[in-house]
């Protein structure tokens, strides 16, 4: 049976600006992971276009998304971290697994549903063939692990579903390659930290979203130390006191949400929260929220504040992460051009 060796990959959308639950839901993950793993972070640009990005923007975003990963602690120079568009394997990968995907899986994928809305011809074909991308994202390095929150595990699904019927399909040209019995892993995914999902602070039924048009919905990671603070003494709550245990948060989204994320950010059980707080009414819980969110938070804000004053600097650690992820991506997909039966130049 063929053997993969470990490596993890996971990617950022340069959409909007990151927020609080992008850090605790994401980047903290990735940050513990690279101890002990081959790690491979990317902004993943090429999927940002799927809908309409003004260009100047979208430019300023994927360096946000960068300064946000090294500020938060991934050291680029122990892990890649580059974007997706500088290496072509995403995209060349990406169109043999259009072939190999169907559409019937493409029409069942939840987030399209949502994003194309009720007028679906109008969506971009980009849109509908997003999932066989994010296969390619990952399938390009080989990756056998990919940390996924709860609404990317349907594309996670496809990913393996492309794998397994690329496997399938070629079976016969992968072993007469020398590749042994299969050419892609089945990457599992990797779920991780209590809380994975962080909702809006002005509604506890809605995830954290940075199109939400209000911004007091989320603590963005370049709010200061004022910002975070006003938004946690703004956030909905409601009148009755913290709860001693977990089962006391059923039915009570908001007072659920503000304790996830005090767990989250001080690295505590719910259940340790509430024997330190429970009984108290959000008049006290909340101050010492803010202080907490002001010490984790603000020196990343701060350091990506940094970052961002010099593009100079984030443009050389992304072209840097290109190259290594070039390096890696390459042979990977000479390997699928020659399964397929494609004639390439070699080098």
């Amino acid at each position: 049976m063929t053997e993969f060796k470990t490596r993890i990959f996971s990617g950022v959308q340069p959409t909007g600006n990151l927020h609080l639950g992008n850090y605790l839901g994401a980047i903290v993950n990735f940050v513990a992971l690279q101890h002990e793993n081959e790690c491979i972070y990317c902004v993943v640009d090429m999927h940002a276009i799927t809908v309409w990005q003004e260009p100047a923007e979208l430019t300023r975003q994927i360096r946000e998304v960068t300064a946000a990963f090294v500020a938060a602690g991934i050291d680029p120079v122990k892990n890649v971290v580059f974007n997706q568009s500088q290496v072509s394997a995403h995209a060349e990968l990406a169109w043999i697994f259009n072939c190999v995907a169907r559409i019937g899986w493409m029409n069942r994928m939840t987030q399209f549903k949502d994003k194309a809305g009720k007028d679906k011809e109008n969506a971009s074909l980009g849109l509908l063939a997003y999932p066989s991308l994010m296969a390619a994202d990952i399938l390009a390095y080989q990756a056998t692990h990919v940390p996924v929150g709860e609404d990317q595990k349907q594309h996670l699904e496809l990913t393996r579903d492309i794998a397994q019927k690329f496997n399938n399909d070629y079976a016969e040209s992968i072993a007469a390659h020398g590749f042994g019995d299969a050419y892609f892993p089945i990457t599992e995914p990797v779920i991780t930290g209590p809380a994975t999902r962080i909702m809006s602070l002005r509604d506890g039924t809605k995830k954290m979203s940075k199109s939400d048009p209000s911004d007091y919905s989320r603590i963005n990671l370049t709010d200061d130390a004022d910002g975070i603070a006003q938004k946690i003494r703004k956030a909905k709550t409601d009148a009755e006191p913290l709860p001693g245990e977990v089962e006391g948060l059923k039915g009570r989204p908001e007072a659920d949400n503000l304790v996830g994320i005090y767990a989250a950010l001080s690295g505590l059980s719910k259940d340790d929260v509430l024997r330190q707080f429970g009984g108290q009414q959000f008049s006290g819980f909340k101050p010492a929220l803010a202080d907490l969110a002001v010490e984790k938070l603000g020196p990343v804000g701060g350091e990506m504040r940094r970052l961002m004053a010099d593009p100079g600097h984030i443009d050389t650690i992304l072209a840097d992460g290109a190259a290594r992820a070039d390096a890696i991506a390459r042979p990977i997909l000479d390997g699928v051009k020659d399964v397929v039966g494609f004639i390439r130049r070699k080098s």
